[in-house]
């Protein structure tokens, strides 16, 4: 049986990603996504479970209490991953799997999963936790005359 590093490394051979490989244990892996451009998602092979950590948002400006509370009714039924809160306060999807898990079909859910998670959530996330700098933006590009392509899904929120 491979290694879990040696599966990781044959996943992301055999798919078009954009990934690093930061030592023998430590994959940065970078997935494109829809509404969230970029989900950078790192798998780190411990001594017994695989780490997975992507970063979703920064801390929220504003409604923080409601903001957790989403992430946490989200959770209950999320394969794999769950939301967590750094130190900072900044949005993460975390999870651990033991390594006897790690196969190639089971890194192709678990980054199809981090995917969905991180793209699905972010529109939620920032109108929950931002809507008032959405505002101010919109009425700033507004005044200046700027495209408001990247800002038409908070169109209702103006």
């Amino acid at each position: 049986m491979a290694s879990p590093s040696a599966v990781i490394e044959e996943f992301i051979a055999s798919h078009d990603l954009d990934a690093e490989q930061i030592d023998d244990r430590t994959f940065l892996i970078t997935l494109p996504g829809e509404k969230k451009l970029q989900t950078h998602c790192a798998l780190v092979v411990g001594d017994h479970s695989l780490g997975i950590n992507a970063f979703v948002i920064r801390k929220p400006d504003e409604n923080i209490a409601v903001v957790h509370e989403w992430l946490l009714a989200k959770n209950a039924s999320m394969y794999s991953v769950a939301f967590a809160i750094n130190e900072l306060g900044d949005i993460y999807l975390v999870g651990r799997l033991p390594l006897t898990t790690v196969t190639e079909q089971e890194i192709d859910r678990v980054l199809g999963a981090v995917l969905q998670y991180s793209d699905s959530s972010f529109n939620p996330l920032l109108e929950l936790g931002f809507s008032s700098a959405i505002r101010r933006e919109w009425a700033w590009r507004v005044s200046r005359g700027e495209s408001l392509a990247n800002l038409a899904a908070f169109e209702h929120l103006i």
